[in-house]
């Protein structure tokens, strides 16, 4: 990766990455924050207990496509 570094008297203040590393760097950050909050949710006992697809289907309105 290509950087470059900005500074301000004599410390550093930027950095400066190509765009194409940024949008990586933010998916990959994306990706850990939504791994958190999977297993924060595996880990609550609120969800230890399973439900049928078509209650839930039922409770979200819905509805099996005919064939």
């Amino acid at each position: 990766m290509e950087t470059q570094i900005i500074e301000k008297q004599g410390k550093k203040q930027y950095a400066v990455i190509p765009y194409k590393d940024f949008l990586r760097m933010q998916q990959e950050l994306e990706d850990y924050h939504d791994l958190l909050e999977l297993r924060r949710a595996k880990a609550d006992p609120r969800n230890q207990q399973g439900r049928a697809f078509h209650r839930v289907a039922s409770e979200l309105g819905l509805k099996k496509k005919k064939a």
